[in-house]
């Protein structure tokens, strides 16, 4: 659910577009000043702003441009201006200073949902392929996949020989799923996967899956076509297409709505991508990885993921490896981090001494190397006399969970405990979404979509 702040000094419009946005699902706020709207954003986090021109305390361009300067933690929310009717030098520096779009007033409601919901499009679209440009480049350095151990040598040697393969065929190539639980490092064997390939070159998209917003998912895989659904806007292809001939890491799959699985597995069967509101087919080179920390068998026995699907997925499984089943690489892991964070806070490099070595070697990790990766950043930070104690990595204050599920859960699916946990929070935070987001350890884009999921 969106969260709007409208900016606006006229009590009767401010309210009529408060109503119109709760009624199509948003939730808002109104500020009738520059002032009231700044302490709204100190510890509000909104999707986008209304703001007004012209406004009792200021001028709303003033308030533009101090949100997009370049250390404000703002600049990148989305904003729509509201101007008085035929003051056009207002919307063209509006625009300038990088207001997403302008409304003249008086505003008609109908025009301003619409608005709306094209500006909120654009922005999630550019922010996905900018997350994605971002982690094709940083998946063309070297990848770092450390480790010795029988288990993660082999794996390496099976991935490498997958990819090779895969350079001899040119009739279409079969996906790769990696299988393994949270941590253990799955997006670093599909990169390791890219980067055996011949196609290194080409682009590495990575998609979360669980943070593809609910409505627009299908446009960004597969892309839409121009002016869709009464919408102006250009054509533009999807996430599928961007990766060109490189590689598609579609992480988490488990999370892709049912409906677009089946479009997904259409796309794998026939090689072929037709965008949204289009009739054209493009055909698509891609190399597929997907991957999944959930049993996507039992998630088919369940009914919450296609079998047809999950018997494509299933031809070539790569399971990668816990930590706690390869414990002769913590210690070069544990080097490599300690001397990565060494460098990124500019220290002199601790050393483990023979205890904390001792107890990392005992500990189950069951966050496995991104916990391992936290740990040591953190005994790095707190270092004393250059040397990381035992004391230092704080796994004694780790206490042992135990499984107590309460009485009202116990016959509940998993889905409805999800739901359950989402609500409760939710009623304990206000409805404030990234408190609960913080509280559930989700992201805020996956407290969304989870949100949406459960129509909450």
């Amino acid at each position: 659910m969106l969260e709007i702040l409208i900016i606006e000094d006229e009590k009767l419009f401010a309210k009529s577009v408060l109503r119109r946005l709760e009624i199509d699902g948003y939730q808002a706020k109104i500020a009738a000043s520059i002032t009231e709207a700044e302490q709204y954003l100190s510890h509000t986090e909104f999707d986008l702003l209304l703001l007004d021109v012209r406004l009792p305390d200021g001028n709303g361009l003033d308030l533009l441009k101090r949100l997009r300067a370049s250390d404000s933690a703002w600049q990148n929310t989305a904003v729509i201006m509201m101007t008085a009717y035929g003051e056009l030098e207002d919307a063209v520096a509006a625009m300038k200073l990088g207001a997403n779009d302008y409304l003249k007033k008086p505003v008609d409601l109908d025009e301003l949902m619409l608005t709306l919901e094209k500006v909120m499009q654009a922005k999630r679209t550019r922010e996905q392929l900018n997350f994605s440009q971002i982690r094709g480049q940083k998946a063309n350095e070297p990848v770092n996949f450390i480790g010795t151990s029988d288990e993660l040598s082999q794996l390496k040697q099976s991935i490498t020989h997958i990819a090779n393969m895969m350079d001899n065929n040119e009739d279409g190539c079969p996906v790769l799923l990696l299988t393994g639980e949270t941590g253990s490092g799955k997006e670093l064997a599909a990169k390791w996967f890219h980067q055996s390939g011949s196609w290194r070159e080409q682009p590495f998209v990575h998609v979360d899956c669980t943070a593809l917003p609910t409505e627009t998912a299908e446009a960004e895989l597969f892309g839409v076509a121009a002016n869709f659904a009464s919408h102006a806007h250009p054509s533009r292809p999807g996430l599928i297409e961007v990766a060109e001939s490189g590689t598609i890491l579609l992480d988490e799959i488990s999370e892709l709505p049912l409906a677009l699985q089946a479009k997904l597995l259409n796309v794998l069967e026939r090689r072929v991508i037709r965008r949204v509101g289009e009739l054209i087919e493009r055909p698509t080179k891609a190399h597929f990885v997907v991957t999944s920390n959930r049993d996507l068998a039992s998630l088919v026995d369940e009914k919450q993921f296609r079998s047809d699907l999950y018997y494509r997925l299933n031809t070539l499984e790569q399971k990668i490896p816990a930590l706690r089943d390869r414990k002769q690489d913590i210690a070069e892991l544990a080097q490599y981090f300690i001397e990565l964070y060494a460098r990124r806070y500019r220290v002199n490099q601790p050393r483990l001494d023979f205890d904390a070595m001792r107890k990392m070697q005992e500990y189950p990790w069951p966050g496995n190397v991104r916990e391992l990766s936290h740990v040591l950043e953190r005994a790095v930070m707190l270092a004393k006399h250059e040397i990381i104690s035992s004391s230092d990595l704080l796994l004694d204050s780790k206490p042992q969970k135990t499984m107590m599920m309460p009485a009202m859960l116990q016959d509940m699916t998993l889905e409805q405990i999800e739901k359950y946990l989402l609500s409760q929070t939710l009623q304990e935070t206000g409805g404030n979404v990234s408190k609960s987001a913080r509280q559930l350890g989700l992201s805020r884009m996956a407290m969304r979509y989870r949100m949406e999921k459960h129509g909450l």
